[in-house]
């Protein structure tokens, strides 16, 4: 389950439990409509209530940053303490041109990409 809210070129996506492609979809809807109107975005994803994902989301998301998106993002802010999901987010700078930062708490975080 995810929670979203957006603000002036800013979308924070909260996921709690399991991340699902359902999530993904809702999530990259609402990107999808704030590039157009107002182009380039930050992002702040909140993954430390996060359980699990599933398979197609991290597939979703390849796609979603790689092939349609590489370019549209300036900050992306990622809050975990995991160290799996640390890793995959310095991964993520391959497929796009965003500042990618991993951070601990949620606050520096929120600072940083607005």
């Amino acid at each position: 389950m995810i929670t979203i809210e957006q603000s002036s070129k800013l979308i924070s996506v909260s996921v709690l439990g399991e991340f699902t492609v359902a999530d993904f979809k809702q999530f990259e809807e609402l990107a999808q409509y704030e590039l157009k109107s107002s182009g380039e975005l930050n992002l702040l994803f909140d993954l430390r209530d996060m359980i699990s994902y599933t398979v197609d989301v991290a597939w979703e998301e390849i796609k979603f940053f790689s092939r349609e998106h590489q370019h549209d993002f300036n900050k992306i802010a990622v809050v975990t303490d995991d160290q799996w999901l640390t890793w995959q987010a310095w991964l993520s700078r391959i497929f796009v041109d965003a500042d990618i930062r991993v951070f601990a708490d949620y606050n520096e975080a929120k600072s940083w990409v607005v």
